[in-house]
Order: C-alpha cells, then sequence, then structure tokens
C-alpha cells in the first residue's frame, strides 16, 4: 500500500468524552500545564507539592521514553473508529438507509422467505463492519508508519509544530500534536485523543487549550482542523473550543480504500473542516 503525506492523509482524531463530561473538568480533576510546573519563586516547592496529587493532570511535551504509550493510546481509539463507523454512522447516510430498505424488500419479493429477509439487515450491518475494519486497519498502518512512527522527526523538530501528552499519576493518559503551514499561516490540531479509562476529567478540552495556547504564542492567524469524527459530543468539544465548523466533504477518501462497489455500498464516512480564527491577516 502506498501512503502520502501524513499531512495529506491523516486527519485529526478526536476520542472525545460523553458530552455531559466536556464542559469544564469533571471528578474534581486538576489540570496543570508544563508551563505552570516551574517556577523562580521562593515557594516553588511548596506549590508543586500541593499540585502533584493523584487526580493531578500535567500537559507537557512529549519525550522519547513516551512513544510506547503514545502509540498505544493512538491505537486503541482509531480502534473505536471500526463500530463507530460501521453503526453509529449510519444514521446520518439517509440514501444508504434506503438502498438498505430496498435490498432488504428484494429479498422478501425474489426469496418470499421470511426468515431470509429478516436475515438481511444483520447481513448487511455486517458487511458494513467488514469494511470498516478493513478501511480503518489500513488508515492505521498508514499513520503508524508515517508521523506515528518518529513523533520527533515529524513534530517536535520542525520549527512550529510540536507534540503533547496529558499525565495522570505518572501514566500518559492523551495525547495532541499541533503541525504549522507557513504557506497560510495556520497551525492544524492533530492526533487528539484520551485514553478511554480516563475520559470525563476534562483531558481533551485542557489538550485542545494547550494548543490554543501554542498557535497565540507562535503568532498564528488560525488553527484548523479536519475529522471524520461521528459522535456528536466530539463536534460539541470543538464547538466549546471555538472552533466554527466551515465545510464538509461526502464520501471522504481514506488511504487504503479500494473504491469498489462493495466498499461504496458498505463504508462511507464524512469528514468536517473546522477552524478557529486567532487573527486576521
Amino acid at each position: 500500500m502506498h501512503c502520502l503525506s501524513p499531512k495529506m492523509v491523516c486527519e485529526t482524531k478526536i476520542v472525545a468524552d460523553e458530552h455531559d463530561s466536556i464542559p469544564g473538568t469533571k471528578k474534581g480533576s486538576i489540570i496543570v500545564s508544563s508551563s505552570q510546573m516551574w517556577t523562580t519563586s521562593s515557594a516553588s516547592s511548596n506549590t508543586l507539592e500541593e499540585s502533584v496529587k493523584k487526580d493531578t493532570v500535567f500537559i507537557r511535551k512529549f519525550e522519547r521514553s513516551d512513544h510506547g504509550e503514545v502509540r498505544r493510546i493512538f491505537y486503541e481509539g482509531i480502534m473505536e473508529r471500526i463500530p463507530n463507523t460501521a453503526f453509529r454512522g449510519l444514521k446520518h447516510q439517509t440514501k444508504t438507509q434506503i438502498l438498505y430498505a430496498f435490498i432488504t424488500i428484494m429479498c422478501f419479493v425474489v426469496t418470499k422467505s421470511l426468515a431470509l429477509t429478516c436475515c438481511a439487515p444483520l447481513i448487511l450491518l455486517g458487511a458494513r463492519y467488514y469494511f470498516s475494519r478493513k478501511v480503518i486497519l489500513s488508515y492505521l498502518d498508514c499513520a503508524l508508519h508515517t508521523d506515528m512512527s518518529d513523533i520527533e522527526q515529524y513534530y517536535m523538530k520542525p520549527t512550529g509544530s510540536s507534540f503533547w501528552v496529558a499525565v495522570l499519576e505518572g501514566k500518559v493518559v492523551g495525547i495532541v500534536a499541533a503541525q504549522g503551514s507557513e504557506e497560510d499561516n495556520t497551525v492544524e490540531l492533530r492526533r487528539m485523543s484520551v485514553d478511554s479509562r480516563y475520559r470525563g476529567k476534562g483531558i481533551a478540552k485542557a489538550l485542545g487549550r494547550k494548543v490554543l495556547e501554542f498557535a497565540m504564542v507562535s503568532n498564528y492567524s488560525a488553527i484548523v482542523l479536519g475529522t471524520t469524527a461521528v459522535k456528536l459530543a466530539a463536534h460539541k468539544l470543538y464547538e466549546s473550543l471555538g472552533f466554527r465548523h466551515v465545510g464538509e466533504t461526502e464520501e471522504y477518501t481514506l488511504p487504503g480504500m479500494s473504491h469498489s462497489l462493495l466498499e461504496r455500498m458498505f463504508f462511507q464516512i464524512r469528514y468536517h473542516r473546522y477552524r478557529l480564527q486567532l487573527r486576521e491577516e
């Protein structure tokens, strides 16, 4: 399989918390960025001791030792997309629903079998799961062999880009990247994901704010992101951070797609574009 540049093919994926856990930080969690961890005041040691609690989340830059956990969180987040795309995404695809209903009706007309007709929807859903798994695994393989294989090279070394991790109880529990573009003076929010065991603590929102802070300090004019997220919670998260929905693409193409007739019947994905304007050029 041939993979294009990760900037072109590996769009942002946010594994968002449920909608009721997005605004603010729940469960008494405390978010502390790396810039707040070290101070020159005489009371710095006391402040650090008070902040290092069991429920404190630190946002800091990526380190080489984080690589294994970062790849795990990214992998698990992408794997969640298989059932979400196959089943949850179907409710947004009216044409596909009509097609599947027509196939089910024709099954009864041709076979006159009620049992086979009742099985038809299950067969169609099974086919959706199969093709969703096939395409998303191809996408995952591409990402793990491009930017996610060498985070330092893709995000830490280039000027205007960076990668952060959220740390809770000494464990990496969330990730996010920022990739700058000199052409239009924008920075892209990418690779945001939170370990499913630690959601509901406002970590995703804190990671998004870190990118916002980075963009403002770096004098970027806007932050952009693209997502194929199906869950409404993800889109609510972007909006809560100040992003504005600026467009979408139907039947978006992911790397590894063959565009066969069966694939087009059983795998459809919608690509949403968001933008947060920081200042006018």
